[in-house]
Parts: C-alpha cells; structure tokens; sequence
C-alpha cells in the first residue's frame, strides 16, 4: 500500500514524463524508411576495426604530409588507388600548386640563468633566423596590452606571448598575428606559448601569417610548462637569455593535388553532396587526429553506402584537400574548379576536430533546413552523434560553400570540448596511438547516415516545404 508521500512522488513523475513526451515533437513520416538503413551502416562500421586499419595505413606508411613534400605525394597516390579498389566513381586528382615551407634545422637554448636546451617548434610559414642564431634577452608579455604597456622594453630583444589557452579561436590569434605586432614594436624574434592546454613538455606548432609591409622576425613554440617558467623568472626579476636558430624558409611552389571519389547518384547525379577533410598536415607527428582521421571517416562514409550497395538519389563525392595547414589552396582550387556546378552542391561537410567519441554535427544554412538535419541525426541516438548546433563549416569547404551560397556542415567529436584534440593538435604526440577503433568506426558512421540521408531525400535540402 502507498503512502501519502509516495503517492505524490509518483504523480510527480508522472507529470514530468507527460510533459517531456508533449515537448516532444513526433516522428516526421519521411524518417521511418531511413532507421533500417541507418541500424545497417553503423552496424557495418561498427563490425570491424576496418577504418581504424585504414587510418593506421596511411599515418605509418607515409607519416607526415607537409605541402610540398614527397610524403604528402605519396600520400596522394595511395588514396587515389586505395579509392579506385573500393569501387568509387570518377576517382581522380586535381591540380594544386601549393607552398613549400621547409623546416630545416632548429633550436631553442636557454642562456641565463642557466645554460639548458628547450623543447621547441618553430611555427610555420615563419622566416628563419641568420646561420649563427639570434641571441637576445626575452621579455615576458601576457596579452595584447602588455605589448603596448612595454613597448620600450622590446626593442631588439625576444619577445615571449605568455597567453594561456582559453579556446582556440581565441588562443590562435597570438600564432597568426604576433610575429608581425612584436616586430612593429622592433623585437628581434618572437616565441609563443604554445595554443593548447598543458601537455608533457610537448610544444606545438601551426601557421603564422605576417603582415605585408612589416619586417619578417623568427617565429616559433615552446611548451606551455617553459612559458610558465620565463614568466615566474621574470616575476622574480631574474634576466633570462635565449638563443634561437633556425634554418626555416620557403622554396619555390610545389605540385599537388587534391583527391576525389563519388559514389553517383541514382536518380539526380549532377545535385551533389560533399564530404571531405585535409590530407596534409604539419611536419611533426603523423597527422592522424589533424587530419588524416576527418579524410579516412569521411571517405568511409562512402565505401559503407558501396559495400551495403547503398545508392542515394544525389552523387555523394569525397574530397581529401591539399594544403589546408598553410596556404588553404585546395579549398580555393576546388572552388574555382568546380565553379560552374556550385550551383548544384546541395551540402558540404567538413571533418577536421579529430575523431574521438562523436557529437554530432555543427550546421550553416537555411532555416527551414534546420529540422530536417535535427530530424535526421535523431538516428544517431545509439552512438551520441544526435545532436546538431548551430553553426557548422570548415576552412576547406568554406571558399566553395561561399561562392556558392552551399550549406554547411561539420562533424564533431567530445574531443574538442574536453581537451584531448588540442592536446595533440600540431604537436609529435599526434599520432593514431590516441584514437581507438571504436571511435573511427562511430564517427564513419554518423558522416554516413547524414549524408545518405541527405543525398536521399525526395527534396533538396534547404527546399523543405
């Protein structure tokens, strides 16, 4: 028998459980023919370590992918052949002409108070220092601010951005921008904590741009821990002196290419979805999280719908770009490639946040296009890919999604919120040793059961009625 306080707490709940069912909006119609197709895909990803395998053939057969480097050909090459065995359609590679920034041989040597040698990278894309070295006094800044707080302070000494990572779009401006803002103020070089939480000492590098019409100094990383010490010497008022070298520049542009395989559409082949991430990545490491992953999650999307002999209404069409770390010219050459048919791109979709436990997917574009995305990754539920945010896209499908007025998405991963992407993200550590075979499946399988469905509706996405 009930008690009084039991009864009501059992009205309670069922109040809350009515509730939450009338929030709910009801299935539409369309979706139920999709869930049986959805269940094959991700249980056909999730029946082998087959993506995994994959993505460690490509990390350990060809390491990293810099552009411009015969390991990035290489790369290439294999793709395109490994594409032509799956039996995708209209397997072929489109020129690039892309930078060659070569690294050479690099340095960072602790002078004062102690003479030690220091972990660091030198960030792309940046000028080298003369053969003998820069050897300069290092004042610490901790912002923008302190910059100009301390300008006389800087004059021909090293100038060091202590910023600690709060996000990367945040974060990343100190990469891009400081080299050129330290010179302006006349620092003889510049070093930067490196953009991303605290790792083992491991620093990280990334692209640099420098502004036109200002002096070009050496750029590079160091770990977050070293940073932290400068700053505590300089706090104690201790003097600390470096020396840096390096060998980094620039040779003339090299060819490449970007990769493309469809899967053609059965009833509308010329409407066409894309998918794709970057096949380069920077000289450290193996690239797998960034992003040899988003280009083997993606491009299995497609040999899942072959395998299953899953063919969708509209071309589905995988693109591994070139030259996304530093020059972003596959993204604008598939642009300008493809610009007569832009018109006919229905949905580009971008992974490049790594391949960790899946989230979901970030979405760019039409309103009335927003429930039926939403709709559709509710088939998701079972691997936690069911969730769609707003605002989704990518630096290599973004020039073309522009030109184009083409919706956009991207694929998202837990990795991005809780750490563990910019933990390695640029560094050595990016290896395939930090991603699991359950995690590639799963995210093979959200790409797949979204781009299907959108490749299969029986109206254009964005043309909801």
């Amino acid at each position: 028998m009930q008690t009084p306080i039991a009864r009501s707490i059992v009205s309670v709940l069922l109040i809350v459980m009515a509730a939450r069912l009338s929030a709910q909006s009801p299935e539409p119609a369309w979706l139920a023919p999709y869930r049986p197709i959805a269940d094959r895909l991700i249980a056909e990803s999730q029946s082998s370590d087959f993506a995994w395998q994959r993505l460690a053939e490509l990390t350990d057969t060809f390491g990293h992918r810099l552009s411009g480097s015969d390991s990035l050909e290489k790369a290439i090459d294999w793709a395109v052949a490994t594409m032509k065995k799956d039996g995708l359609d209209n397997v072929h590679k489109e020129p690039v002409m892309v930078p060659k920034w070569v690294r050479g041989r690099e340095s960072l040597d602790l002078v004062q108070p102690v003479r030690q040698s220091l972990p660091m990278l030198g960030l792309g894309n940046s000028v080298g220092t003369p053969a003998a070295g820069i050897e300069a006094d290092v004042v610490v800044l901790k912002n923008w601010d302190d910059l100009t707080r301390r300008e006389a302070d800087v004059n021909g000494k090293i100038v060091l951005f202590n910023v600690p990572f709060t996000t990367y779009g945040e974060t990343v401006q100190y990469r891009r921008n400081g080299p050129s803002r330290a010179a302006k103020a006349g620092a003889a070089a510049m070093l930067l904590r490196s953009v991303g939480p605290t790792g083992m000492r491991t620093p990280h590098t990334g692209a640099t741009v420098y502004e036109d019409g200002t002096l070009k100094i050496p750029a590079a990383a160091i770990s977050t821990e070293d940073a932290d010490r400068f700053q505590r010497l300089q706090d104690r008022g201790v003097a600390i002196r470096v020396k840096l070298a390096m060998e980094a520049h620039f040779e003339p542009d090299a060819q490449s290419y970007n990769v493309v395989g469809e899967l053609r559409g059965r009833e509308r082949p010329h409407e066409i979805i894309v998918v794709g991430g970057h096949i380069d990545s920077w000289d450290v490491g193996t690239g797998a999280s960034d992003d040899a992953g988003g280009c083997v999650v993606t491009w299995e999307a497609l040999r899942l719908m072959k395998k299953l002999n899953l063919q969708p209404r509209r071309t589905i069409r995988v693109v591994l770009f070139t030259n996304e770390e530093n020059g972003l010219r596959g993204g604008n050459a598939y642009r300008d490639a493809h610009q007569a048919e832009l018109a006919n791109h229905v949905l580009l979709l971008e992974s490049d946040g790594g391949v960790f436990d899946p989230a979901g997917f970030g979405f760019t574009g039409p309103a009335q296009a927003r429930p039926t995305v939403t709709a559709i990754a509710s088939l998701l539920a079972s691997i936690g890919a069911d969730s769609v945010i707003e605002g989704g896209g990518g630096a290599d499908i973004e020039p073309a999604a522009t030109a184009g007025k083409v919706p956009m998405m991207a694929h998202r991963n837990k990795g991005e919120a809780n750490g563990q992407y910019f933990l390695v993200h640029h560094t050595p550590a990016d290896t395939i040793a930090r991603i699991t075979p359950k995690q590639v499946a799963a995210n093979a399988a959200a790409i797949a059961v979204m781009v299907y469905t959108v490749a299969d509706l029986p109206w254009r996405l964005g043309e909801e009625k």
